[in-house]
């Protein structure tokens, strides 16, 4: 059962309802579910623990740390093939996700005094102000002009954005504006409009870098009230259907090439992104087609992105890069909290408990196979930031 509904649905007065109730409201007075809750916390504290670089606010990659690591994830075959001593971007964002996430499950200041002195310090490294709009390198800048994606500073621009409208500290909203500019400078006219993935490699126009804009824009529209954003989030949402969407099962293709030929992988962070821009389009302009869009999604996702366990007794999401389920999981919690239908949450639900028991090793870290049979040789940091993310936000619900 949903907590927050167990906490205004439960009427008996008998002391285990009273014991059970104070476990799940205990928090800062907020009802919590405070077993996911200390997951959230814990992974977190293992990340610090194991992933640290000493005297900086940076933090390996990988666990254990491998000074030969490469990144496969790259545009630039070139800056892919060095080996780095610190994370690169992509990975370093998803402490900032998780930050914000316990900030906003707990609203405890801690944590925006983890974002100052920790997070944000680290993410100064990897600011850019050479190259004009300023904005995010995928790695450190005091290393030779990296490469910039897009996508990478629009996940940025969303976890700015809601920590701005959790804890209203302007700095936030400047970051988040800031970012913005670098990220809608990667729009143009080419095959009708669209945001390339990376500033130096102008081939493709991406779903991971257009459906995260549409939730940027709508985040900052709700912190701003500044019609454009709204405006901006509309156009790129309708590009991104027209263009990306597979009209047989509602989900999105990866990218689209200039000369229109489509990249038909289809991964679950980009569907649960339009997802989630589709519900705060509907949130806002109360437009059902919106809504039917988000409906459809989710339940397409579910199809897709889910299978039974070996023994029939859950549906858990199938196996993969985490972080992608975690951002779908942003999807599923929006359409949650208008429709309150916890058909998918009860699945994400059940997936992290069973990756506590079977996936987690005795260092606090997470394996990619939430099953517990295969284990990774190396640990991602970006996984077990997902890992904090998703417990944060089901500690929430």
């Amino acid at each position: 059962m949903n907590v927050y509904r167990f906490c205004l649905l439960t009427k008996q007065k008998n002391l285990f309802s009273l014991f059970v109730l104070s476990i799940l409201c205990s928090y800062n007075g907020y009802c919590i579910d405070t077993v996911n809750l200390q997951r959230a916390e814990q992974t977190l504290e293992a990340i610090y623990r194991n992933y640290s670089a000493p005297n900086t606010c940076l933090l390996r990659e990988n666990f254990p740390y491998d000074d030969r690591y490469t990144a496969n994830y790259l545009a630039s075959e070139e800056q892919s093939k060095r080996h780095n001593p610190y994370s690169y971007l992509w990975p370093f964002s998803g402490t900032l996700s998780a930050v914000t996430a316990l900030y906003i499950c707990t609203k405890d200041r801690k944590y925006v005094d983890m974002l100052d002195n920790k997070v944000l310090k680290g993410l100064e490294e990897y600011f850019d102000e050479k190259r004009l709009p300023a904005g995010y390198a995928s790695y450190i800048n005091s290393t030779p002009a990296p490469d910039r994606f897009y996508d990478d500073n629009v996940w940025l621009v969303i976890d700015y954005a809601e920590a701005y409208l959790e804890s209203r500290n302007k700095i936030f909203l400047d970051k988040a504006e800031t970012t913005w500019q670098f990220v809608i400078s990667g729009w143009d006219d080419k095959i009708g409009g669209g945001i390339y993935w990376t500033e130096q490699k102008k081939t493709s126009k991406n779903t991971c870098s257009n459906a995260p804009s549409v939730v940027a824009a709508m985040k900052l529209f709700e912190s701003t009230n500044n019609s454009e954003y709204l405006d901006i989030a509309i156009k790129i949402y309708e590009w991104t259907k027209s263009n990306l969407q597979d009209s047989t099962d509602f989900l999105y293709f990866d990218n689209i090439k200039l000369n229109r030929q489509l990249d038909r992988s289809k991964y679950s962070y980009n569907s649960g992104q339009m997802l989630q821009g589709a519900v705060l389009l509907y949130n806002e302009t109360h437009d059902n087609k919106y809504l039917t869009d988000a409906i459809c999604l989710a339940e397409s996702c579910y199809k897709k992105f889910f299978s039974d366990s070996d023994d029939g007794k859950l549906r858990m999401f199938k196996n993969g890069n985490v972080w992608f389920n975690a951002v779908m999981f942003r999807g599923f919690v929006a359409l949650y909290r208008i429709d309150m239908n916890s058909k998918y949450i009860d699945a994400f639900r059940k997936s992290l408990d069973y990756a506590w028991e079977h996936a987690r090793e005795a260092n606090g870290l997470f394996n990619q196979d939430f099953g517990g049979k295969r284990k990774d040789r190396n640990k991602w940091l970006l996984t077990q930031a997902a890992m904090v993310e998703m417990y944060a936000r089901i500690a929430g619900l």
